[in-house]
């Protein structure tokens, strides 16, 4: 059925006519324009959702880079070292030296305890020098570790304790206070006519730093693998009356002494061992004793 409406404009005589097919037109005209901006809509509303997942993985992938490096950082703060704040001992003893590091799933391989400041007379159970007053301890040598004290040393001093990988790398680290004092006086004998030991030597104060700067000359000829240099050093100032090099001197004879410090090449000899260590012991070394004991052992 068609339909016309005819409609009379006043005044000018023309006639406005609409039909189905001119409605149509400007029907399927709008539908048109509809559906585009429609789908417009949908393609940035997808590309807002593209945009937001792509921001919100980037912010997931830099927070857990975050949280990584915090936990790296926090295990790494958890490793230290221990030990007591202060030595207390006096002259000529023997001391433990309380060192802890931890923890231990936390230590890097190979990695050693370096001790700095130590008095250059001194020496510890454990480890090996590597310079006057320095060592290199194993970790697994620290429950036995202790220091041997000679007689005649006195002061303070300010130790460095290191935990230190094998590429040299200071891990962690911290500090101890070595006091050593004299000794307390000894009651007077109980008896008038009972027997004393005899006085050990005392140095006078250019002697024994002459004595200690020879001994500082062997401990660094030791260090570089001159044995036989070191040697000489030590002679000379046990001659002069410094006991610990006397029981350097000895440990340069001493097959047990040179299987610790790694020595090849140089034979050893228990007779001179033994000589030097008795001599130590009359200056007063507190260690000569158990090392003639144990020279005595290999026999």
């Amino acid at each position: 059925m068609r339909e016309r409406r005819d409609t009379a404009e006043h005044g000018g005589g023309k006639t406005l006519r609409t039909g189905p097919k001119r409605l149509e037109r400007h029907g399927g005209s709008r539908l048109a324009r509809g559906s585009g901006t429609g789908s417009g809509r949908l393609l940035a509303v997808a590309l807002r959702l593209v945009v937001a997942t792509a921001a919100v993985a980037t912010l997931a992938t830099a927070a857990e880079c975050v949280l990584c490096g915090s936990f790296a950082v926090a295990q790494q703060a958890a490793l230290a070292v221990k030990t007591a704040p202060e030595l207390r001992a006096e002259t000529a003893s023997r001391l433990r030296f309380p060192i802890e590091v931890g923890p231990e799933q936390a230590i890097a391989r190979n990695s050693f305890i370096r001790i700095r400041g130590m008095p250059p007379t001194a020496a510890l159970t454990e480890g090996h020098a590597i310079a006057a007053g320095s060592w290199a301890v194993p970790l697994a040598a620290l429950p036995a570790l202790g220091i041997i004290l000679p007689a005649g040393l006195e002061g303070r001093f300010e130790v460095a304790i290191s935990l230190v990988s094998i590429d040299g790398t200071v891990l962690a680290e911290t500090r101890t206070t070595l006091l050593v004092v004299p000794p307390r006086p000894k009651p007077p004998p109980a008896q008038a006519g009972a027997s004393l030991a005899p006085p050990l030597p005392k140095l006078s104060p250019a002697d024994r730093e002459r004595a200690l700067g020879l001994y500082a000359k062997g401990m660094e000829q030791l260090h570089n693998g001159s044995v036989y240099a070191a040697r000489k050093f030590f002679e000379l100032a046990a001659n002069i009356g410094l006991a610990e090099a006397a029981v350097a001197v000895a440990a340069t004879y001493d097959p047990d002494e040179l299987a610790r410090l790694n020595v090849v090449g140089l034979q050893p000899d228990p007779a001179a061992a033994r000589k030097w260590y008795e001599k130590a012991r009359e200056l007063g070394a507190i260690e000569a004793s158990e090392r003639l004991r144990r020279l005595g052992l290999r026999q």
